[in-house]
Protein backbone atom coordinates (compact mmCIF):
# COMPACT_ATOMS: atom_id res chain seq x y z
CA UNK A 1 0.00 0.00 0.00
CA UNK A 2 2.64 2.47 0.75
CA UNK A 3 4.26 1.84 -2.57
CA UNK A 4 1.49 2.48 -4.33
CA UNK A 5 1.02 5.92 -2.30
CA UNK A 6 4.64 6.80 -3.18
CA UNK A 7 4.35 5.67 -6.88
CA UNK A 8 1.34 8.03 -7.10
CA UNK A 9 3.18 11.18 -4.78
CA UNK A 10 5.85 10.93 -7.30
CA UNK A 11 3.53 12.16 -10.59
CA UNK A 12 1.79 14.88 -8.48
CA UNK A 13 5.02 16.24 -7.44
CA UNK A 14 6.52 16.35 -10.70
CA UNK A 15 3.34 18.23 -11.49
CA UNK A 16 2.96 20.49 -9.19
CA UNK A 17 6.34 21.60 -9.32
CA UNK A 18 6.06 22.27 -13.27
CA UNK A 19 3.32 24.20 -12.63
CA UNK A 20 4.56 26.55 -10.27
CA UNK A 21 7.29 27.93 -12.55
CA UNK A 22 10.07 25.60 -11.17
CA UNK A 23 13.02 24.92 -13.55
CA UNK A 24 16.75 24.27 -13.06
CA UNK A 25 19.24 27.69 -13.53
CA UNK A 26 20.77 26.66 -16.66
CA UNK A 27 23.22 29.26 -18.98
CA UNK A 28 21.40 32.38 -20.06
CA UNK A 29 21.34 33.98 -23.35
CA UNK A 30 22.48 37.13 -24.97
CA UNK A 31 19.97 39.10 -26.28
CA UNK A 32 19.24 39.16 -30.30
CA UNK A 33 21.03 41.86 -31.40
CA UNK A 34 24.07 41.69 -28.65
CA UNK A 35 25.28 38.26 -29.43
CA UNK A 36 28.64 39.34 -31.16
CA UNK A 37 30.77 40.74 -28.69
CA UNK A 38 33.85 42.67 -28.47
CA UNK A 39 35.99 42.61 -24.74
CA UNK A 40 38.05 45.87 -24.81
CA UNK A 41 40.84 45.76 -21.78
CA UNK A 42 44.30 46.63 -21.02
CA UNK A 43 45.13 43.27 -20.32
CA UNK A 44 43.57 40.34 -21.98
CA UNK A 45 45.07 37.34 -19.48
CA UNK A 46 43.99 38.16 -16.28
CA UNK A 47 41.80 35.84 -14.21
CA UNK A 48 38.47 38.04 -14.96
CA UNK A 49 38.96 39.02 -18.63
CA UNK A 50 39.69 35.20 -19.94
CA UNK A 51 36.70 33.92 -17.62
CA UNK A 52 34.28 37.29 -18.81
CA UNK A 53 35.02 35.78 -22.40
CA UNK A 54 34.35 32.23 -21.85
CA UNK A 55 30.78 33.22 -20.17
CA UNK A 56 30.21 35.46 -23.16
CA UNK A 57 30.92 32.10 -25.03
CA UNK A 58 28.68 29.75 -22.80
CA UNK A 59 25.31 32.34 -23.20
CA UNK A 60 26.15 32.26 -26.85
CA UNK A 61 27.96 35.13 -27.82
CA UNK A 62 30.58 35.37 -30.46
CA UNK A 63 33.80 37.14 -29.48
CA UNK A 64 34.69 39.34 -31.75
CA UNK A 65 38.57 41.19 -32.55
CA UNK A 66 37.23 44.66 -33.34
CA UNK A 67 34.47 46.69 -32.12
CA UNK A 68 33.26 47.61 -36.16
CA UNK A 69 32.19 43.86 -36.28
CA UNK A 70 30.56 43.87 -32.61
CA UNK A 71 27.22 44.74 -31.82
CA UNK A 72 27.76 45.11 -27.92
CA UNK A 73 31.29 46.23 -26.73
CA UNK A 74 32.56 45.83 -22.96
CA UNK A 75 35.38 47.89 -21.73
CA UNK A 76 37.16 46.95 -18.92
CA UNK A 77 38.23 49.94 -17.15
CA UNK A 78 39.83 48.73 -14.23
CA UNK A 79 40.52 44.63 -13.09
CA UNK A 80 42.46 44.69 -10.05
CA UNK A 81 43.60 42.13 -7.01
CA UNK A 82 45.22 41.64 -3.93
CA UNK A 83 45.61 41.03 -0.65
CA UNK A 84 45.54 43.25 3.08
CA UNK A 85 46.48 42.06 6.28
CA UNK A 86 43.65 41.58 8.41
CA UNK A 87 45.25 40.41 11.35
CA UNK A 88 48.93 39.71 12.77
CA UNK A 89 50.35 37.66 15.61
CA UNK A 90 51.85 38.64 18.91
CA UNK A 91 55.06 37.82 16.76
CA UNK A 92 54.03 40.39 14.07
CA UNK A 93 53.46 37.93 11.33
CA UNK A 94 50.23 37.84 9.20
CA UNK A 95 47.59 35.82 10.37
CA UNK A 96 44.88 36.71 8.23
CA UNK A 97 44.66 38.44 5.02
CA UNK A 98 41.68 39.66 3.04
CA UNK A 99 41.89 38.94 -0.78
CA UNK A 100 39.95 41.15 -2.96
CA UNK A 101 38.90 41.36 -6.92
CA UNK A 102 37.86 44.56 -7.95
CA UNK A 103 36.51 45.61 -11.65
CA UNK A 104 34.97 48.12 -12.90
CA UNK A 105 33.17 47.46 -16.98
CA UNK A 106 30.94 49.76 -18.88
CA UNK A 107 28.60 48.59 -21.92
CA UNK A 108 28.52 50.15 -25.23
CA UNK A 109 25.73 49.27 -28.09
CA UNK A 110 25.68 50.92 -31.27
CA UNK A 111 27.96 53.05 -30.88
CA UNK A 112 26.25 54.61 -27.40
CA UNK A 113 27.32 53.62 -23.95
CA UNK A 114 23.88 52.06 -22.49
CA UNK A 115 25.87 51.29 -19.06
CA UNK A 116 27.35 53.90 -17.49
CA UNK A 117 30.69 52.35 -15.69
CA UNK A 118 29.87 49.67 -13.02
CA UNK A 119 31.99 49.32 -9.77
CA UNK A 120 32.52 45.56 -8.70
CA UNK A 121 34.38 44.25 -5.93
CA UNK A 122 34.18 40.45 -4.14
CA UNK A 123 36.57 40.35 -0.84
CA UNK A 124 37.24 36.71 0.78
CA UNK A 125 39.21 36.14 4.07
CA UNK A 126 42.01 33.55 4.30
CA UNK A 127 43.48 32.51 7.16
CA UNK A 128 47.44 32.41 6.96
CA UNK A 129 49.70 30.15 8.51
CA UNK A 130 53.71 30.43 7.57
CA UNK A 131 54.43 26.76 7.93
CA UNK A 132 52.09 26.00 5.25
CA UNK A 133 53.24 28.61 3.19
CA UNK A 134 53.18 26.50 -0.11
CA UNK A 135 49.85 25.38 0.33
CA UNK A 136 48.53 28.85 1.52
CA UNK A 137 49.57 30.45 -2.01
CA UNK A 138 47.50 27.61 -3.84
CA UNK A 139 44.74 28.52 -2.05
CA UNK A 140 45.02 32.53 -2.77
CA UNK A 141 45.06 31.71 -6.04
CA UNK A 142 42.01 29.23 -6.10
CA UNK A 143 40.23 31.75 -4.06
CA UNK A 144 41.39 34.68 -6.67
CA UNK A 145 40.25 32.68 -9.41
CA UNK A 146 36.65 31.78 -7.89
CA UNK A 147 36.17 35.42 -7.20
CA UNK A 148 37.20 36.11 -10.96
CA UNK A 149 34.77 33.55 -12.25
CA UNK A 150 31.86 35.34 -10.23
CA UNK A 151 32.32 38.26 -11.19
CA UNK A 152 32.30 37.50 -14.94
CA UNK A 153 28.71 35.54 -13.90
CA UNK A 154 27.68 38.39 -12.70
CA UNK A 155 28.99 41.13 -15.38
CA UNK A 156 27.56 38.19 -18.11
CA UNK A 157 23.66 37.85 -16.14
CA UNK A 158 24.02 42.15 -16.52
CA UNK A 159 24.52 41.85 -20.39
CA UNK A 160 21.87 39.02 -20.81
CA UNK A 161 19.44 41.86 -18.90
CA UNK A 162 20.64 44.59 -21.33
Amino acid sequence: MNAVRALLALPVAAFLLAGCGFHLQGNGSLPDGARKVCVITADEVTPFAVELRRAIERAGGELTGTTAQAEMVVRIRRDRSGRRVLSVSARNTPQEYEIFYSVEYSVDRGGREVLEPQPLEMIRNLSFDETQLLAKDREEVVIRDSMAKDLAMLVTRRLESL
